[in-house]
């Protein structure tokens, strides 16, 4: 089928390599335009400090300036998405649009939108996997069901890559790019500053966070010597385990393929030591999330396990004054405030961190985890929908595979576990720097006479425990008594 006039919509895959809806746009049109959209029914429930924008600004610059190179363009709009696509079509006299699968909710019910203008304007809509190796029906249990239990379909998963390899196979670009429309008006437009797209600059340069498919390339560098260690050192926030591509990963600055296909490789010629297969293990969760989303979007607002949505979580005005304390940081428990620190102050938190402040907002303090999951999708550099609610659920119980609800994590002892030395701490929790390493967990345990010493009085530096753990597990676990009952 060869095709006049494409377009190539870019949403949450912002880079010119490995992409397969402008792979088969180029491969089947005689010319491609590319457009990204600065959607304003997203952008509209943002802060005007945002990192994420921060990233995609600079990403989609990147962006345009490699399409440009390859030839091409990208045209780059501050409109509403669903209204703005069919138009442009229009005015393209594009016969057809190209978009890679988005499998949250609201983005399918905006794409059948578009794909149902386009039809009435007698233009085609294509769409196609990318953000995820196997998606929605691919892989099913041997009754064809959908899986719930994440480790066979780990299983499953590997079994059916090493099946069908081709499903790492790169949608190359280059040797089709000239396909490539060229400017509209013989040269490029100019790009929306942040200003007028109505938001200001964030610390994200601060930060030194890398953006664009350059920045991806240059941390999945750093990480590829490190991935060895991944198994030992991924639950220690102090070290550097992690890959960081995660933020990566959600805006689609690399390639999943790209990522899996190098590590494979390596695991096949021996390499990645024990670190290798445990960190394909994580790309496959978000594989496991997303299909777990697309198959029950009921869990966007609500319970996987519908019997958890009878729990009574703790709520008015001292509910509230907990849920605040917890976000900004004033448990008194260190790890956590650290931990809660790092996400206001940076955007981002190590995973570990994630599942012992979730359990500790959730488990401690009695309140709703849809309250957190709302804090962290407000906050998270890479907030992943799919991943997120498939975190908290976890950490609530209340999802596929989620730990038992009387798995409640001790604060403390995690802290004493994941970040013995104090040093994760210190660096986010200054005023405790002075405390020893044994003594830094649990403040409140050290005579005050010693630390007066230290010049640290509690409930002015530091503040005492919001809750005594081993009371709020015992109102847990009565909480979570009504779930026995409603099976």
């Amino acid at each position: 089928m060869t095709i006049k006039t494409s377009l190539v919509w870019f949403r949450r895959d912002l880079r010119a390599f490995d992409h397969a809806a402008l792979h088969h746009a180029l491969r089947q049109s005689q010319a491609v335009h590319c457009v990204f959209v600065y959607d304003t029914a997203i952008l509209a429930t943002l802060p005007r400090r945002d990192r994420r924008v921060d990233f995609i600004h600079a990403s989609v610059a990147e962006l345009a300036s490699e399409l440009r190179q390859l030839g091409g363009d990208l045209i780059v709009l501050h409109a509403d998405a669903a209204e703005t696509i069919p138009r442009l079509a229009a005015e393209l006299n594009a016969d057809a649009v190209f978009a890679n699968h988005d499998y949250e909710p609201q983005a399918i019910a905006r794409d059948a939108g578009v794909a149902a203008a386009l039809t009435r304007d007698a233009r085609l809509w294509f769409s196609f996997k990318d953000q995820v190796i196997f998606e929605k029906d691919e892989v099913l249990t041997l009754s064809a069901k959908p899986y719930t239990v994440y480790t066979p379909y780990k299983n499953a998963w590997l079994k059916k890559m090493r099946a069908e390899p081709a499903c790492l196979a790169p949608f190359d670009i280059e040797p089709h790019a000239a396909s490539l429309a060229p400017p509209r008006a013989g040269t490029p437009a100019p790009l929306p500053t942040l200003g007028e797209l109505g938001f200001e600059a964030s610390n994200l340069a601060e930060l030194a966070i890398p953006t664009g498919m350059a920045g991806a390339s240059q941390l999945f560098e750093d990480f590829l010597p490190r991935v060895a260690r991944y198994d030992v050192a991924r639950d220690f926030p102090a070290l550097k385990g992690p890959s960081y591509l995660s933020m990566h990963l959600r805006f689609g600055t690399v390639s999943l393929r790209y990522l899996v296909r190098t590590v494979v490789d390596l695991m096949d010629r021996g390499g990645g030591g024990d670190g290798a297969p445990v960190w394909l293990a994580e790309l496959i969760w978000r594989d496991f999330y997303a299909m777990i989303l697309y198959q029950n979007p009921h869990v966007e607002g609500g319970a996987f396990k519908p019997a958890y949505d009878a729990i009574a979580w703790e709520t008015g005005p001292e509910a509230d004054a907990l849920f605040a304390a917890w976000c900004e940081g004033r448990t008194g428990y260190p790890l956590v405030d650290a931990a809660m620190a790092q996400l206001n102050q940076t955007g981002y938190m190590h995973n570990r961190l994630r599942m012992v402040t979730a359990c500790f907002l959730i488990k401690d303090l009695g309140i709703d985890w849809r309250r957190g999951e709302a804090y962290f999708a407000l906050h998270l550099n890479d907030f992943d929908l799919a991943s997120n609610n498939g975190g908290w659920q976890w950490a609530s119980s209340s999802g596929c595979d989620a730990q038992p609800y009387f798995r409640i994590f001790n604060p403390v002892t995690q802290s004493e576990k994941f970040d013995a030395s104090g040093r994760f701490i210190r660096r986010y929790l200054p005023q405790l720097k002075a405390l020893g390493d044994k003594e830094i967990h649990a403040p409140w345990l050290v005579p005050r006479m010693l630390l007066e010493q230290k010049n640290i009085i509690l409930g002015r530096d530091y503040p005492e425990p919001l809750v005594q753990h081993d009371e709020a597990r015992k109102e847990t676990l009565e909480r979570y008594e009504v779930v026995k009952v409603v099976k």
